[in-house]
């Protein structure tokens, strides 16, 4: 456990809580932090969902401008780039992830929600990129991970001007899944996460390689990967539970193992 990132794990739900006050800025700890939280949950047998969390009243605010104002191309390029990997770190963990967004989710800690599968808003929260403002541009996904979600011209609407956005257009633009009274985030969050506890999970980190790999693919590349990854998933006991359970009693009533 951190001192300011923290994995808590209750019936199957693991949260990357972070809790740096006041406004879970993206320091260097923090993001190494981060990295280890998504490597323990990635490893964890007992955590088949994950949420990302920064508390009731903020996501994260973005980087840490003090640490990052006076710091060199050079060691830019290197801390950049473990930023990155943090953050392709948390994309890539093999299991659902719900972001519980309340407050501010700007710069880094927009772009870390964007690193989950789903996003839960709450309804006074507020996301964007505004890094232009600051004569940079994102640099932990935002160019990248916002254009493949919301299309080119409307990234680039939101990353030239580096304007808020408020929970009601982010649900418009389908940068939020759901937006929710800012109480209830937490709560809802966990609940689309626990939906999938008892799932097939390694047909479940399938699926999530399908698509967020074939993405990066040529449709025939696509369609070839997910060839083999659905015929691999006939040497799983699931497959063998699921199919049992259809063929005897119908769909949808299968009991799973994760193996």
């Amino acid at each position: 456990m951190g001192e300011f990132v923290r994995l808590e794990v209750e019936d199957g739900v693991g949260t990357i809580r972070l809790d740096r006050p006041k406004m879970n800025a993206i320091s260097s700890q923090v993001r190494a932090e981060l990295h280890e939280a998504a490597d323990e949950a990635t490893g964890r047998a007992d955590v088949r969902a994950v949420v990302l969390y920064g508390g009731e009243r903020v996501f994260a605010a973005g980087a840490d401008i003090k640490e990052m104002e006076s710091i060199s191309y050079a060691d830019m390029v290197a801390w950049g780039t473990q930023l990155q990997d943090t953050f392709k770190a948390l994309a890539r963990i093999p299991k659902p992830v719900v972001a519980a967004v309340t407050g501010y989710a700007l710069g880094g800690g927009f772009e870390l929600a964007l690193t989950a599968d789903f996003r839960v808003l709450g309804e006074s929260a507020q996301v964007g990129v505004p890094e232009i403002l600051l004569g940079v541009i994102p640099g932990a996904g935002g160019t990248q991970r916002l254009s493949r979600l919301v299309g080119p011209a409307k990234a680039k609407g939101l990353v030239f001007t580096g304007r808020f956005v408020k929970a009601d257009e982010a649900l418009a633009l389908g940068i939020a899944d759901r937006v929710v009274p800012d109480a209830d985030v937490y709560a809802e969050a966990v609940a689309l996460a626990r939906q999938f506890v008892a799932g097939p999970a390694v047909a479940l980190r399938a699926a999530k390689q399908a698509i967020d790999d074939g993405l990066e693919l040529d449709l025939d590349a696509g369609l070839r990967l997910e060839t083999a990854l659905f015929a691999g998933l006939f040497a799983t006991d699931d497959q063998k539970a699921g199919m049992r359970s259809f063929l005897e009693n119908g769909p949808g009533k299968a009991t799973f193992t994760g193996r």
